[in-house]
């Protein structure tokens, strides 16, 4: 993809699915309060990472360009 991520988990939204460790166990972590975080915010764009964003049931995690801000998920209607 090239593009570098900063990835944020809203941990106000975050009910603690697991579904973004499901589809990317390297990118997630959940604390004892099973609230997931990024291992690590500012990333390379990875087709695993949107695919954790997409799969999360609440869309907690918010991925926007690193610099920009330009919204990568969710996408900006």
């Amino acid at each position: 993809m090239g593009d570098r991520w900063h990835v944020e988990v809203d941990r106000s939204v975050c009910i603690g699915s697991a579904q973004c460790l499901h589809h990317a166990p390297d990118d997630f972590r959940l604390d004892p309060a099973r609230q997931s975080h990024p291992v690590a915010p500012d990333t390379d764009a990875a087709e695993q990472i949107l695919e954790a964003a997409e799969s999360c049931p609440v869309e907690a995690i918010v991925i926007t360009l690193l610099g920009s801000g330009e919204a990568v998920f969710p996408p900006e209607e």
